[in-house]
């Protein structure tokens, strides 16, 4: 398990009053200088935090960093659920160290109590953020090459989490990788709701919660008590390579836009609630998106088969992050079954 943060020593993240930036020590104990959040770059939010980008100026060949703080818009009810979540970010990430995953950077409490977490600034946009950009393009499919990477670096950063840490993430989406360039980097981010794993690779403490994205839920985290493995993680990630096939959130292809186009913009907004079949949305939950592999083409084979694979039911039969590594490694062959079971040498 990770180490315990520094944010246990609150005597040394003092921040200076009358002063417009946030001041902390690393472990080692050198001053660090956090301007305030109107001061840097915001490169996203989440579910109530914001992500800056915090250019280190005048350091001698200092990296930028990425710095996650709670949104101060945020319920008040709901702050100390963020911080709770930071601070156990700040916990987990702290004793990784993987070139596939975000690294620790420093982590401290501004003076009103909220958490602020800086870390290895891991690329310019999320996956999310890419697939979102093809789509305005009017483009399809990310190149078969550009997914086989992102499958082997995402691959192998949770084969690091689950065989090396114990962790499950418990989160595996495109909104959770972060690309550097033209896919030069991938690196998986986000693990504030990650879990133990016990030496069966199961979720080890029986009252954990899984939290997860509903879309990207396995079966066994949506149904009462499903038992939660290192295969959610799996599920997910297939899921994830879907996304880059797609271009689409799983499962809410049924979000369509009324055939009537109104004017006005509220007019549009009931018309598209009223053509979302929530029904249908929640029986597919857990279950295998359509993919029309056909129209891909023979390039996208492999990552087909492995999609196929991951998103299987039955967690049994999904591959392990390390079988995944060692299948896209050594070009090892993923055959389908006449059940549409993939399974790997």
């Amino acid at each position: 398990m990770a180490s315990t943060a520094a944010s246990t020593d609150e005597d040394a993240f003092k921040t200076p009053k009358n002063s417009r930036v946030k001041r902390f020590r690393t472990s080692v104990g050198s001053p660090i200088t956090i301007p305030a959040s109107p001061f840097m770059k915001k490169l996203g939010c989440g579910t109530g935090v914001n992500v800056y980008l915090m250019d280190r100026m005048g350091k001698l060949n200092a990296s930028p960093w990425a710095v996650k703080k709670i949104n101060t818009r945020c319920a008040s009810r709901q702050t100390a659920v963020y911080q709770k979540r930071l601070n156990k970010e700040a916990k987990v990430l702290k004793g990784i160290n993987h070139p596939n995953i975000v690294g620790f950077r420093a982590f401290t409490a501004a003076n009103d109590g909220s958490k602020c977490l800086a870390m290895e600034y891991g690329g310019e946009q999320s996956l999310n953020h890419l697939i979102e950009k093809r789509k305005e393009d009017g483009l399809k499919a990310f190149p078969a090459a550009n997914i086989e990477k992102v499958a082997l670096h995402v691959a192998r950063g949770l084969q690091y989490l689950h065989n090396e840490k114990k962790l499950l993430h418990g989160d595996m989406k495109s909104c959770n990788v972060v690309i550097m360039g033209d896919f030069d980097t991938v690196k998986i981010c986000d693990i504030g709701v990650s879990l133990q794993l016990n030496e069966n690779m199961r979720v080890s403490n029986p009252k954990a919660v899984y939290i997860g994205t509903e879309p990207w839920k396995p079966k066994e985290a949506l149904d009462g008590g499903g038992v939660i493995t290192d295969k959610a993680d799996v599920f997910a990630y297939g899921l994830t390579l879907w996304e880059m096939m797609t271009l689409a959130m799983p499962h809410l292809e049924m979000l369509e836009d009324d055939d009537d186009e109104e004017d006005d913009e509220e007019d549009d907004e009931d018309s598209m609630e009223d053509s979302f079949d929530e029904d249908a949305y929640y029986k597919r939950l857990g279950t295998r998106p359509a993919l029309d592999a056909e129209a891909l083409g023979s390039s996208y084979r492999r990552i087909v088969e492995l999609f196929y694979l991951c998103t299987n039911e039955d967690p049994k039969i999904r591959p392990s992050a390390a079988q995944i590594v060692e299948a896209l490694e050594s070009n090892a062959p993923l055959e389908k079954t006449p059940s549409e079971v993939i399974v790997i040498d």
